[in-house]
Order: structure tokens, then sequence, then C-alpha cells
């Protein structure tokens, strides 16, 4: 079992698609670009993979967790954990702002270049979120907490194609707006032998 924290090995992570701003922290702030965005295909027709994505390469099972802050300006602005085999295979979880009352807590889960959105109402006045996705093979807990503590289901994921190795990390987005900050309190990644997962 190994503890990887972006606090104390900010060297193991690296950007794809390096946002507008950042500083290393801690916290780690991001300021993103506008038209950015993680989506394929399903509904709305189009497909953007250009979002903000800081991860690191993993084998075997894993927990990954976050604490993020955010104060969103535009609609769908989002900030929170994603795992990622190629722009065909990812899973992310966030909160994406819809209005300054409504926003949607939830997930996308993409195979075979199609993605899905699972979700839940919350209040916009969140502007906090605990995150963590547990990795079972190819199969995927994602969970939440407004309090870091009091975890909740969130979904129970399968990507259909997931070598051993995958991309983790942090990843945010402004798919309609000019951009918004965020900060990342928190990223750590538990890294636990094949088969040796807790229930």
């Amino acid at each position: 079992m190994t503890i990887i924290s972006l606090d104390e090995h900010p060297g193991r992570f690296r950007w794809s698609d390096e946002p507008a701003r950042w500083e290393a922290g801690p916290p780690l702030e991001v300021t993103t670009r506008p038209d950015t965005d993680y989506w394929q295909r399903t509904h709305y027709g189009f497909r953007r993979d250009n979002g903000h994505f800081l991860s690191t390469p993993v084998g075997g099972d894993f927990v990954l967790t976050a604490h993020v802050a955010f104060a969103p300006t535009g609609q769908y602005d989002q900030c929170g954990l994603m795992v990622r085999v190629d722009a065909d295979t990812w899973i992310k979880c966030s909160v994406e702002y819809e209005t300054p009352t409504l926003s949607r807590l939830g997930s996308v889960v993409t195979n075979l270049g199609f993605s899905d959105w699972a979700t839940q109402d919350v209040p916009s006045t969140v502007t906090q979120m605990w995150y963590t996705i547990r990795r079972e093979g190819s199969d995927f807990l994602l969970a939440w907490a407004d309090d870091g503590q009091d975890w909740r289901q969130m979904r129970v994921a399968h990507l259909h194609t997931c070598p051993d190795e995958i991309e983790v990390g942090f990843y945010a987005c402004s798919p309609t707006g000019a951009g918004f900050t965020c900060r990342v309190h928190a990223l750590t990644l538990d890294s636990v032998e094949r088969g040796q997962m807790s229930p």
C-alpha cells in the first residue's frame, strides 16, 4: 500500500491541457480556460476532450480522494475527480453549476466513445465537496461527502476497456463560461494491491 499526496509529491502529477492559470499552493488553485469540457456524443451530439486534467499513472486497485472548493460563474463550470484510459473511456465526478439556485452533483461514465450523465440536484450554495473513486479491477465505486466524513454512494460503474495502468487525478473545465477559479485542498491516492481491497 502506497499513499501518494499531491502536496507531498507534486512532481508525480502532470497536466493534460494546462489551465489558464494555476498555482501549486497548497492549496492548488486553478483558473480554467473557456470552451473546455469532457463529453462524447450522447444526446448533445458533440465531442469535447480538452478539459484540464492533472493526473498521474497508476496500476492496480486504488482509492483516489479529493477535497475541492469552487466559485463557478458560468453554466456547467465543474471540478472534481477523473479516471481515464483515453478520449473514449473515462469517468468523472463533480458538481456542475446550472443557475444561481440549482447545480447538479453527478458523474459521467464514458464507454466506447459514448458518455452518460447521472445527477442529483443540489443548491448552488454548495461551494465545496469531497469525492472518492475506488477501483476494483474494471469496476469503480464513486462516493461523495459534504463534510469529508459522512460518505454517500454516488455510483457503481464499469469501464469496458480498462488496462492495468490508467491516468487518475483532478480535473476542471468551463464548457460555456469564460472560466472560473477552484481550489484543491487535498488530493490523495492510496494504491492497493489487486485483491487486497477492503470490503
